[in-house]
């Protein structure tokens, strides 16, 4: 099926559940600790509308705000749900990353030192996120359930087992293009102006983020180029080894409850003929 005939849905590994979101709205489902599933939905928000919508790197800053802002109304709407980040072993992580940072900072020469290694320090919250709780089992949830949509409609959904726990769309893949773009940004600016302002630097973060979005994007649509293959080859050999586990059957039944809930909001309900 065509993305036109089947359209696109994102998603996000909750602690303790899933989250998905379409065109319009947003679906989550949840399972307590006494094993009942709480499913809430809400519309979403919308910034990539308008002539915006066509300018490259403003576009990417607000597809990546659009995905964000997502993540607080379904926490806020969704009775029982707990983010990932939410764990105290992440927030040391967080604080180790700062302090690496600093360290860096202070003891490396090498701009492009500094920002190599604070960029890869800054990825060590988010894989401590997805091993301190069961994110990357309801990562793998995620992928499982968006991918048999997206092959088969609606009515593939129930099979979702039977498909990978990597996704060629997961955030991963941004991670690589994200790195480069900050690095080779912050870099730049630093060897520019000695001492950059505040603005400067949230200037420079929101261009790298843009640019990450649109190679994203292109590696997307051109799976076979070149650059595309190693955004896709980073991106699955860290899903596949670090961001992802293979889920139960009952793990996939409150994926599936998200699932249902989307696709009724998006009336994408009924198979597309």
């Amino acid at each position: 099926m065509s993305d036109r005939d089947n359209p696109r849905l994102g998603g996000m590994a909750l602690a303790n559940g899933l989250l998905v979101h379409g065109p319009t709205h947003w679906a989550a489902a949840v399972r307590g600790a006494d094993g009942q599933v709480t499913v809430a939905s809400g519309r979403k928000p919308r910034f990539v509308r308008g002539p915006l919508a066509d300018i490259p790197v403003v576009r990417g800053v607000l597809r990546m705000a659009e995905a964000l802002a997502v993540v607080p109304a379904a926490r806020r709407g969704t009775p029982g749900a707990r983010l990932a980040m939410e764990n105290v072993t992440v927030i040391v992580a967080m604080l180790g990353t700062t302090a690496i940072t600093a360290l860096a900072r202070r003891r490396m020469r090498s701009v492009l030192g500094q920002e190599t290694l604070g960029a890869v320090a800054g990825l060590m919250p988010a894989l401590v996120a997805l091993r301190a709780s069961d994110a990357a089992m309801w990562h793998g949830v995620e992928h499982k359930s968006i991918a048999a949509y997206e092959q088969g409609g609606a009515a593939e959904v129930a099979n979702a087992a039977a498909h990978a726990k990597e996704h060629p769309r997961c955030g991963s893949n941004l991670v690589l293009p994200l790195m480069t773009a900050t690095v080779l940004g912050n870099t730049a600016i630093r060897k520019i102006v000695k001492h950059p302002s505040p603005g400067l630097r949230l200037t420079t973060t929101a261009v790298s983020v843009g640019a990450a979005v649109e190679l994203f994007s292109f590696a997307t649509r051109r799976p076979d180029h070149p650059v595309a293959r190693m955004v896709h080859a980073a991106g699955h050999a860290m899903q596949a080894r670090l961001a992802t586990i293979e889920p139960s059957h009952e793990d996939l039944a409150v994926g599936r409850a998200a699932m249902d809930e989307i696709l009724r909001l998006e009336d994408l309900a009924q198979p597309t003929r």
